[in-house]
């Protein structure tokens, strides 16, 4: 049996912290700490402890208050005060330090940090939120461990996700645009670099030399996701004619398992936030119906990085190339509606709100026969069900093709014998009703889409 040293079990530790603003309340404040408590745990950590306070706004040098700062430096052995800083100091001297204040209503000076126990004294510390490379440097000195801001946890999981060579130069680019910002001139090797072979021009640090290269290796990574979406577009291109759905909503919400039910594929299902990241497009062979393809997409989060949601646009351009969306939602999460708002949202913001869709309140075979009739009147349209009841696929896939149906026209016409390639193509693309065979080729009953009545007439 491998045992760990004290220091090596610490580093797998960490505590959170947030700051609580005017307007958030306590139930939003937990969720979102609830939210990163499974962030973390996905990174492999275990959450040891967590320090929030309210305040007007967070302190521009430290973001805590000097009595919740030595809290959390209680969790980790820090000494909970930045040597030679001041919040008051130079252009922020109006600043006022606020009154620090618990959730529950005490003065956390009041807070003893000191009878922590050494078996669960944390190595990392996690903010809820995004972190100033100034307050990250202050606060590395203040609780004397590694410090992270949700933006950072969040891409630290994309790296370990992505398997596509998409997916993995897309999350590069995010760490390293967000890393840039972040670097540190360094005061021991921070001297002049002299002119010579390879370097570009004389007299840049290493620091900005370091910014340089950064800047260089994200021109090279966007010009090779250039060539890789013109790719997808192509393929793209080749599938409007055909029937597509795509699956949308928050993280784990349980799109790849319903992905796997509807289409007898075997892709990834894992409990994992973000477990999901590639794009993937597997084809539903329904009896007597055209092929429908259904496209799994990256899971939505509260607080998804800008620069993510850019990266992955390729992604999310399988949902705008879809039909029909089906939006996921894991009902058995009381947080769940403020989730399938946020998917809503971001589907708002790549210019899909007018496609069509069908709400999927999944994972409803963990909610009592009451709790479930409450949220049918609450949602009279979403279709409840469970990725893993058999019966309850069944009743999803005959709604999506109700939806196709209704949108099909029926039509009669005689394919020629000499266009065989074309009655293959259609039977791809229509229901095919009736088929009878003359002298002048096969006449044959089908029903489709409009757009694919117009492409048959244009090439017979």
């Amino acid at each position: 049996m491998i045992k760990f040293s004290e220091d090596e079990k610490r580093k797998k530790r960490a505590v959170l912290f947030s700051v609580q603003a005017q307007g958030v309340t306590d139930e939003e404040n937990s969720a979102s700490l609830i939210e990163l408590r499974r962030l973390v745990k996905t990174l492999g950590l275990e959450v040891v402890g967590a320090v929030t306070q309210r305040r007007a706004k967070p302190d521009p040098g430290v973001l805590l208050g000097p009595g919740k700062l030595k809290e959390l430096a209680g969790y980790t052995g820090g000494k909970g005060v930045v040597e030679g800083f001041s919040s008051k100091s130079g252009d922020e001297e109006d600043e006022e330090w606020e009154e620090d204040i618990s959730p529950d209503g005490s003065n956390d000076d009041a807070t003893d940090t000191g009878d922590i126990k050494e078996d669960i004294k944390a190595g990392v510390v996690v903010y809820d939120g995004e972190i100033t490379p100034r307050q990250l440097r202050n606060l590395e000195k203040a609780t004397g461990v590694e410090v992270l801001d949700r933006t950072g946890v969040i891409l630290e999981i994309f790296s370990r996700h992505a398997k596509s060579r998409e997916a993995m130069i897309q999350v590069e680019i995010a760490k390293l645009a967000y890393l840039a910002p972040r670097l540190r001139a360094s005061h021991i090797d921070g001297d002049r670099q002299g002119a010579g072979i390879g370097t570009r021009g004389a007299g840049e640090t290493s620091y900005e030399l370091d910014k340089r290269r950064i800047r260089d290796r994200i021109s090279e990574l966007k010009r090779r996701l250039v060539e890789i979406r013109k790719e997808q577009e192509r393929r793209r291109d080749r599938r409007k004619e055909t029937f597509q759905i795509a699956l949308v909503g928050y993280t784990n919400a349980g799109k790849s398992s319903i992905m796997r039910k509807l289409t007898g594929s075997d892709v990834l299902v894992e409990d994992k936030l973000f477990a999901t990241l590639d794009t993937r497009v597997k084809t539903m062979q329904p009896e007597g119906f055209p092929p429908v393809l259904v496209s799994d997409t990256v899971g939505f989060i509260k607080k998804l990085p800008h620069d993510l949601v850019a990266s992955f646009q390729s992604t999310l351009d399988e949902a705008l190339a879809a039909s029909l969306l089906l939006y996921v939602v894991d009902v058995a999460d009381p947080a769940f509606r403020p989730q399938l708002a946020v998917a809503k949202e971001v589907i708002k913001e790549i210019g899909g709100e007018k496609i069509p869709g069908i709400l999927i309140m999944n994972k409803s075979d963990k909610l009592s026969e009451t709790e479930v009739e409450t949220l049918r009147c609450e949602f009279p349209d979403g279709i409840f069900i469970s990725a893993h009841n058999i019966d309850d696929i069944a009743i999803l896939r005959k709604k999506v093709l109700e939806f196709f149906e209704a949108g099909m026209v029926k039509e009669k016409m005689v394919i020629p014998y000499d266009k065989g390639r074309i009655l293959g193509e259609l039977r791809t693309r229509a229901q095919i009703l009736s088929e009878s065979y003359d002298e002048k080729g096969t006449e044959i009953t089908f029903r489709t889409l409009p757009e694919t009545i117009a492409w048959l007439k244009k090439n017979l």
